[in-house]
């Protein structure tokens, strides 16, 4: 990356004044990133009673249409047709 470079290249021609002043800079802008925090993904840390918990509420949110498949759909032969 260029632009680092070019910040490494300028650090090495700060005297120990213009360092210090950049190191406060630099204490400053971790300061005032959020934490990084590392999350659980729910399938992760849940329970087999949770999860399918989980799911039953999924579903019951999905559109109910009223319309399926036919019942041919569901049989083996007519995926070779």
């Amino acid at each position: 990356m260029i632009l680092r470079e070019t910040v490494k290249q300028e650090i090495e021609t700060l005297n120990e004044k213009q360092l210090s002043r950049i190191a406060e800079y630099i204490l400053s802008l971790k300061a005032q990133a959020p934490p990084k925090i590392k999350t659980i993904p729910f399938w992760e840390s849940a329970t087999p009673k949770e999860r399918s918990q989980d799911f039953l509420e999924w579903v019951s949110g999905l559109n109910r249409t009223g319309s399926t498949l036919p019942d041919a759909a569901f049989d083996r032969s007519s995926i070779y047709e």
